[in-house]
């Protein structure tokens, strides 16, 4: 019988500032509405932001994980992820980001797969910069989320990607605009982005979703699509969020 295994969807950018952690948190609140079990796991090791943002405070992260399966010490995945509530764990990046140079790749990908067999979503966060890390973690993904703002360089970043998915054959991505980033600056309209990125944006982030209350619900810890006062708000993107869910719940692995 096959063991069934969650899927791993991993946000990532071209550029920093885009809102990934905010975009990972958010999907998370919407896979929990949906009844999932979600891990997010937090491969930003130069940020630690989700459990920040969270308020989760522990001494495990990550480096444990890989200290422990170096050292033949590994035991359940339970024993490593901060809880948030009955549905969402986080593995957190390490709180200290030199002991982020002593995570090797040779183990990330056997933790997104010890971890797929207890969740039934992996969302993985990461920074902007590609390295053997997060070639590793891209490979062990079934659908890439890549995160974009309205900026010339960042379009021109996101054409260059394209091309190198289009030469490898790859097509497990999906493009955000977020325009609730710079929601008062917009250079071009989605038209013109298609033109200069030979491709199309899948998905938006409306700009109605910049608000002035974000910093409250950070400090809070709260997650904006779980919270109602948002959900009532900001009803278009709640509704974009949920296509976005649904439609990676629906890609297979290629």
């Amino acid at each position: 019988m096959a063991v069934k295994q969650g899927k791993i969807f991993t946000v990532t950018s071209m550029k920093g500032g885009t809102g990934k952690t905010t975009t990972v948190l958010n999907l998370a609140g919407i896979f929990k509405r949906m009844g999932k079990k979600v891990l997010i796991i937090d491969m930003d090791f130069y940020g630690s932001a989700v459990a920040a943002s969270l308020n989760l405070d522990g001494d495990r992260s990550i480096y444990n994980v890989v200290d422990d399966l170096t050292n033949n010490r590994f035991d359940y995945i339970d024993n490593y992820v901060l809880s948030y509530d009955d549905n969402i764990d986080v593995l957190a990046a390490p709180k200290d980001p030199r002991i982020a140079t002593k995570i090797g790749s040779k183990y990330l990908g056997i933790i997104l797969t010890k971890a797929s067999m207890k969740y039934d979503i992996l969302l993985v966060d990461t920074n902007y910069v590609i390295d053997e890390n997060k070639l590793i973690i891209l490979d062990h993904s079934d659908e890439i989320i890549y995160l974009m703002t309205n900026d010339p360089i960042d379009i021109k970043n996101m054409k260059s990607m394209i091309s190198i998915y289009k030469d490898m054959d790859k097509k497990n991505y999906k493009i955000v605009l977020n325009e609730a980033i710079d929601c008062n600056r917009s250079y071009f309209n989605k038209y013109d982005i298609k033109n200069i990125m030979k491709d199309n944006v899948d998905y938006t982030i409306p700009s109605s979703f910049h608000m002035k209350s974000i910093d409250k619900l950070v400090l809070d810890g709260k997650i904006m699509t779980l919270d109602k006062t948002v959900q009532l708000k900001n009803k278009k993107a709640m509704k974009n969020f949920d296509l976005i869910a649904k439609a990676l719940l629906r890609e297979k692995k290629k």
